[in-house]
């Protein structure tokens, strides 16, 4: 199935590997004391080199070395001395590890060797039979990473934490059980390293936006390899709850001029990626380079890429970091970009969940309901309407009202909504830290607080940061479950992140990729149980009531808008720029959503009756109530 690596025979392995551009290519084959055999390799008229090697098993450990012209400003940067790992080895002996000697010009660093993890021969196991996503639209995604979700959960052993075989673990299952997950979204698994910048501040990259590798797991997370995120995603499955992987095709980490070489960059960087007519690199991602996702060496890289994980794994599907990368081409984004085109019409994807993050820092880089139908889309419109009206900006009414039932003005020419609404994700505040912080405290990052969002939409209840103060407590728990209660209740497919159904706080940091500690790990101890038990309780609603899950857009007939006196909404009251009171009735769910988010307390009118709501909150009656 894959365009290129090793390839097990009868006699040994035979090695592909693509570098058009190369006069000279070598495997590198390096023994249980390090010693290095290297295979001159033979060019193809396509571009691929091979060699074959007799007796080569699983386990062998490999690199590549390619030689060639060295101009980086043209995009060349052939260079023996640095060794590169295979594009497509699935498994590499170990993590990899920033040092600046890894970047170092051709003819001023040294032989990297004993610097860069290789690559380890293995043989892939059957493939997962096929099978439908567990996941549904319409359903709970959870945004977790890893090693944070696990490595201060009381209940999985010391030896499991940190890692993918720590998901499978009954008290974690259980957990998303409670909260009717029904799928988990794992941000980066694949192989990453660190920015150049953060070995001095002493900090690592906890979050994994900074790949290497686009089939080898990390052994930081995954030091079981392939065979354990196989056997997480079985025992997710079946509980019920899916796995989505949070995939970053739009750069990799060998970053700007300035970043190392590690391997598509000494391979074939013209090819990988995007440049500028004069040769520069372009930088639409903010990590240095761009991926071109539509050249045919990188397309098809990815989706070999993405056929592994289905393959090998049973993942149901994918969320794309900067997702307009995929579909970028000269003149802009374009939806029928090759790459996607291939994606919806490849067998072993088409059936798969696809979410795009869409947008990136590129021209044109905001695509929110671009991507067609097929896919699910990160809403921030939802997110940042959402914050203000609990923030208490005026005139949100009939923002909240059009988030609720599913962002139609965005996705209105669908049958259904494809929103991802969601209020916080990994990068930005916590759901708790929204209503604690007015402004970001990222100085544990060592950027003297410039990093990180400013546009945060957040507010502090009075008092910044942490409180004491029981009323202040109050009012930030209030809060939260008003946020969460719109989250549980709205239209489309909703995702939380791990630790926000209970309160988790990163004290402030709204940008903890580089927080491998206290600060970005998920705090069970310190869990809201007042909170959690909102949550699971609007969950337990979710899955009740079909008529929340479904994403068909509301009509007249199914749905009415009411003001607290029971009366239909008129165009009047939706313009009134205080209003903050408006009831959902859903006629066919028999279910009236109550908003309240006003200072007072005050009383609702309803098709099931009369309800007197708190201020700042919501309330649900059904039929049944």
């Amino acid at each position: 199935m894959r365009g290129a690596g090793p390839r097990l025979s009868a006699t040994g392995a035979d090695f592909a590997v693509h570098a058009p551009d190369a006069t000279a290519l070598w495997l590198c084959l390096f023994d249980a004391g390090d010693h290095e055999a290297r295979l001159p390799m033979a060019r193809g008229d396509d571009g691929l080199w091979h060699v074959h090697v007799a007796g080569v098993g699983v386990g062998a450990r490999y690199g590549l070395r390619a030689d060639g012209p060295y101009d980086p400003d043209a995009g060349y940067w052939f260079d023996p001395d640095k060794l590169l790992l295979d594009p497509y080895a699935t498994a590499i002996d170990r993590a990899f590890a920033y040092d600046a000697r890894l970047a170092a010009r051709r003819g001023d660093g040294g032989d990297t060797a004993p610097l860069a993890p290789k690559g380890v021969v293995e043989a892939p196991c059957a493939p997962v039979p096929p099978a439908p996503p567990v996941f549904a639209p319409g359903g709970l995604i959870y945004e977790l990473q890893v090693r944070a979700f696990t490595m201060a959960h009381p209940d999985i052993p010391a030896e499991q934490r940190g890692t993918i075989k720590a998901l499978a673990h009954p008290a974690v299952i259980a957990h998303l059980q409670a909260l009717h997950v029904g799928a988990v979204e794992l941000m980066p698994v694949n192989a990453w390293i660190d920015e150049r910048h953060l070995g001095p501040l002493g900090l690592t990259n906890a979050w994994g936006y900074n790949p290497v590798s686009y089939f080898a797991l990390d052994p930081r997370l995954a030091p079981g390899g392939m065979a354990e995120l196989r056997a997480s995603v079985a025992a997710l499955r079946a509980a019920g709850i899916g796995v989505i992987l949070d995939v970053v095709y739009n750069h990799d980490g060998e970053s700007d001029g300035m970043g190392p070489t590690l391997s598509l960059r000494g391979l074939d960087a013209r090819s990988y990626f995007r440049h500028e007519p004069d040769g520069r690199l372009i930088n639409d991602t903010g990590t240095g380079n761009s991926i071109d996702c539509n050249h045919p060496v990188s397309r098809r890289l990815i989706l070999d890429s993405l056929r592994w994980f289905v393959t090998q794994a049973g993942v149901d599907g994918f969320r794309f970091d900067l997702a307009p990368a995929l579909g970028r081409m000269a003149d802009g984004f374009d939806p029928a970009a090759p790459l996607l085109r291939e994606m919806a019409a490849d067998p072993v994807l088409a059936d798969r969940v696809m979410i795009a993050e869409p947008w990136d820092i590129g021209p044109g880089g905001y695509q929110l309901g671009r991507f067609g139908p097929g896919w699910l889309e990160w809403n921030d419109r939802y997110r940042d309407d959402m914050r203000r009206f609990w923030r208490g900006d005026a005139g949100m009414i009939g923002a909240l009202a059009t988030r609720l039932a599913g962002s139609s003005d965005l996705f209105g020419g669908d049958a259904r909504s494809r929103s991802v609404n969601f209020l916080a994700a990994h990068d930005g505040f916590t759901l708790a830290d929204m209503t604690a912080y007015a402004t970001k405290a990222n100085h544990a990052n060592g950027e003297d607080n410039r990093d990180g969002h400013d546009h945060n939409l957040s507010w502090n209840n009075g008092v910044e940061g942490p409180s004491d103060d029981p009323a202040v407590l109050a009012a930030r728990r209030r809060d939260v479950m008003a946020l969460l209660s719109t989250l549980f209740l709205s239209r489309g497919t909703i995702m939380l992140t791990a630790g926000d159904e209970f309160g988790r706080s990163q004290r402030g940091n709204n940008n903890a990729y580089a927080q491998d500690n206290g600060i970005g790990w998920v705090d069970w101890a310190a869990r809201d149980e007042a909170i959690w038990g909102h949550a699971r309780a609007m969950a337990a609603l979710r899955a009740r009531v079909a008529g929340l899950r479904d994403v068909a857009w509301l009509t007249p007939e199914a749905a009415l808008w009411l003001d607290e006196g029971g009366a239909a909404m008129r165009v009047a009251q939706w313009e009134e720029a205080e209003r903050r009171r408006v009831t959902l009735w859903l006629v066919e769910a028999g279910l009236a959503i109550c908003v309240n988010g006003s200072g007072e307390d005050g009383d609702f009118a309803t098709p099931l009756g009369a309800v007197r709501v708190a201020a700042r909150s919501v309330e649900v009656l059904t039929a049944e109530t």
